[in-house]
């Protein structure tokens, strides 16, 4: 009787090739047109944004607003007429894309040196939250958006020595809620900022190593985060908003850039060190499949957003100058 054996990890759906330099940041956009037609977004360590056509496989366009200096963020609003950009300019710059426009058409300064990416929280019809690495190190800025005004810079307790912080993700518990924010740090951290109170509700030690990436399902009050080391940590929210570990997975390779857990939550996919994308289930943490096509560290990973779950994709970006577009559905 011949053993059954697992399904072989898929191969990419198919690869962008024209970058020319290291991909560090994507994001798809799919969902402003119909019939839909995803776009993908990608920010290189030349400075430059290409923007992709994911029917023929190339570039559409390409922006240069960041002096030659990586970009390591991108998002869309308003659908894809407008765009934001986080270089190592120390600027995020604000696109109009509206009728095949590419222009800048305002910036935000920061003082930051970090590679900590923004993070973006849609608050009402245009009008936006983005929290940002702030003027002091160890500090985090919240602008509210086109406006640029300051709703509140979050700053530790004298002593805390929480390091730099390394990844943001701004939330809110239901539409139209109280926003906060989950900010991972340089110790190893991972701490829940309230936005309206300006004031640190809990932390939580992770990790041994710098948090490097971090996601949070608001739904399930449950979220992920990685760093250098070879564990991956789930952690959990109480309703007295206490963070607590839920659980850690061990990886078999150290190192991980990015982190994200797909829209609908029952995957997530993380990009390694090793070259590898590895995608787990949600719910338990299961591991689904590694794909191995990189020939570099990955720095980043991007699910689609498309509505029909056919449709959508996963992005890998790398080192390697190449991006990798992968379908997942038939095998979860």
């Amino acid at each position: 009787m011949i053993a059954t054996m697992a399904l072989p990890p898929p191969d990419p759906e198919f690869v962008l090739r024209g970058t020319a330099a290291p991909v560090h940041t994507l994001h798809f956009s799919c969902r402003s047109q119909e019939p839909e037609f995803p776009i993908l977004f990608s920010g290189s360590a030349n400075g430059l944004v290409q923007i992709w056509n994911l029917k023929t496989h190339r570039v559409d366009k390409t922006l240069d607003g960041h002096g030659g200096k990586s970009v390591y963020w991108v998002e869309t609003i308003r659908g894809r007429d407008e765009l934001l950009s986080q270089g190592r300019d120390q600027k995020i710059c604000l696109w109009d894309l509206a009728e095949g426009r590419s222009m800048v058409t305002d910036s935000v300064s920061m003082d930051s040196v970090g590679f900590c990416r923004c993070s973006l929280l849609k608050m009402a019809q245009d009008r936006w939250l983005i929290a940002m690495p702030a003027d002091d190190p160890d500090e985090v800025q919240v602008l509210e958006l086109p406006s640029k005004t300051s709703v509140c810079t979050l700053k530790p307790e004298a002593g805390a020595k929480l390091g730099m912080p390394m990844c943001l993700k701004l939330w809110q518990p239901g539409f139209g809620a109280c926003p906060f924010l989950m900010a991972g740090y340089e110790d190893g951290s991972v701490i829940l900022w309230n936005l309206s109170m300006g004031k640190m509700l809990s932390r939580l030690a992770c990790h041994q190593e710098p948090v490097m990436s971090l996601d949070f399902d608001s739904e399930k009050a449950k979220g992920v985060s990685g760093s250098s080391e070879k564990v991956l940590s789930v952690w959990s929210l109480d309703e007295q908003q206490n963070l607590k570990v839920h659980k850690t997975h061990e990886l078999i390779n150290s190192g991980i850039s990015d982190v994200t857990i797909r829209q609908d939550r029952k995957i997530l996919a993380t990009a390694g060190w090793d070259y590898r994308i590895r995608i787990f289930g949600w719910k338990k943490m299961k591991p689904l499949a590694v794909l191995d096509f990189h020939t570099a560290t990955v720095h980043c990973v991007s699910f689609s957003d498309h509505s029909r779950p056919s449709e959508r994709l996963l992005a890998a970006g790398s080192k390697d100058h190449r991006i990798s577009i992968w379908s997942l559905y038939n095998q979860t």
